[in-house]
């Protein structure tokens, strides 16, 4: 299998150099030349890892054995706090949630980003490379990287957040690692500007080569990959792929929905995908109207999704453009400017690709409380939201939210909305007693890689 740019004009490449490679030469994200279709026959009632392995297999190539890759599956799964990686509940008729925050720092994103950090180190191992890890979060996928990536011998890892706009707990998970090769980098600014300063390192390609970058961010299509197992290992759970499901997301980078979008390509009988966001809400507002604008960040309680800039529906875009790879660039351009307008034939197909909605402030603090009195659920902000809109999009069809982080990692926004404060799992008790570690920096682009360049210097 090989990948190619949503832009067009950079290298094709194979998974691992893709997975190794982040973001294209060009500027876009690698996708899969073609999607196969899964043979789902004898899946049903297999382990998480089994899955995986099914599920991912297609799209490697050559760059793991099957042993080895079935060694990298078992060793990225192994700390995870439930046997079943991620189990699935009913909040009531025809609605499910499936709780993906049992990894190590209590997140969705643990799902990829254990894995991705065995097969990079595994591929670093052969070569005996060396690289520099720069990525941007809004909370979640900093935490999920720290853990994956600290004490690894071949990494140095640059985590960028937005400084006052990621809860306690994320931050600390952050801050508190002790491992010589991870940085926390709290910057001025927004998300949105975290995610800008890293696409601008990649696009610098003198400073790309010169500290050997590569990219944990959803840009990278390993991440993405990872992310599809979960939709195959529920749907089937639910009956698929004789009985049809629908999913909800919370969305802010546009990553975990995309992924969505994979599974349903590899043969996965999804009626509907929905799209949930907060109040910031550009991606609902592009495909109610047409009209993709950047209107500037508005924080929240759900602030993981406090994002205008979402990377992963140029993914999208080259689908709905019919994977024309100068159409994007001309979209990108655009967006630089502060938007664009999808043509009448590319906003269809992404309908019926894909519902959205919307939940404001008032809405996901009445859906944590109404939740967990009728069902003893504790939803965290940003599962909430997805419960809120996949609520608005009931049918006969089955439908599965995301619950995508622990909500004692929004411990003050979740009491708030039911006065009861939810408490982090005993491994992680002692959070608030380690010592933290972290720079202040500027939103300067030559600043952060005059640093960047000091602490790989070797």
């Amino acid at each position: 299998m090989q990948y190619i740019s949503t832009r067009g004009a950079a290298p094709v490449l194979t998974f691992g150099e893709a997975m190794m490679t982040g973001l294209a030469r060009d500027g876009g994200l690698y996708v899969p030349q073609a999607v196969p279709v899964l043979d789902f026959d004898g899946m049903a009632g297999l382990s998480y890892e089994e899955t995986a392995f099914r599920v991912m297999r297609p799209f490697l190539g050559e760059t793991f054995a099957e042993a080895e890759f079935r060694g990298l599956i078992a060793a990225a799964y192994a700390g995870f706090g439930h046997a079943a990686r991620a189990p699935m509940v009913q909040l009531g008729p025809n609605h499910f949630l499936l709780e993906l925050f049992h990894g190590p720092t209590l997140a969705f994103k643990d799902f990829a980003m254990q894995l991705i950090g065995q097969m990079m180190q595994a591929a670093l191992a052969k070569t005996g490379g060396r690289v520099t890890i720069v990525g941007a979060t809004s909370g979640d996928t900093g935490s999920a990287a720290m853990e994956a990536f600290r004490g690894l011998p071949n990494v140095d890892l640059f985590i960028l957040y937005p400084h006052g706009r990621v809860s306690e707990v994320q931050r600390r998970q952050m801050t508190t690692p002790v491992e010589a090769n991870v940085h926390a980098l709290a910057m001025d600014g927004d998300f949105d500007d975290c995610q800008a300063r890293v696409k601008d390192m990649f696009n610098d390609l003198a400073f790309r080569d010169g500290v050997r970058l590569a990219a944990v961010n959803s840009i990278n299509w390993a991440r993405v990959l990872a992310q599809v197992v979960y939709y195959v290992y529920a749907g089937i759970a639910l009956g698929a792929p004789g009985r049809a499901v629908s999913f909800a997301v919370p969305t802010g980078n546009f990553g975990d929905i995309y992924a969505g979008h994979i599974a349903r390509q590899l043969g996965l009988p999804i009626e509907t995908l929905v799209i949930a966001t907060n109040h910031n809400d550009i991606l609902h507002r592009a495909l109610t109207t047409g009209d993709y604008r950047t209107a500037g960040v508005t924080p929240s309680i759900s602030p993981s999704m406090d994002i205008q800039v979402s990377s992963n529906f140029e993914r999208a875009l080259f689908d709905a453009y019919g994977r024309d790879g100068a159409a994007v660039t001309a979209l990108m351009a655009e967006l630089k400017a502060g938007g664009f307008s999808i043509s009448q034939g590319a906003l269809q197909m992404l309908r019926e690709t894909f519902a959205s909605g919307r939940c404001s402030e008032d809405e996901t603090r009445a859906t944590i409380r109404d939740i967990h009195a009728a069902t003893g659920e504790i939803l965290c902000p940003h599962s909430a939201v997805g419960v809120k809109v996949a609520a608005d999009h009931l049918g006969p069809v089955p439908m599965i939210t995301l619950a995508t982080a622990h909500p004692a990692k929004f411990a003050d926004a979740v009491e708030a909305a039911m006065g009861t404060r939810p408490q982090l799992p005993a491994r992680m008790a002692d959070l608030f007693d380690r010592d933290e570690r972290v720079t202040r920096v500027a939103n300067d682009l030559t600043s952060l890689q005059s640093l960047i360049r000091e602490r790989t210097a070797r």
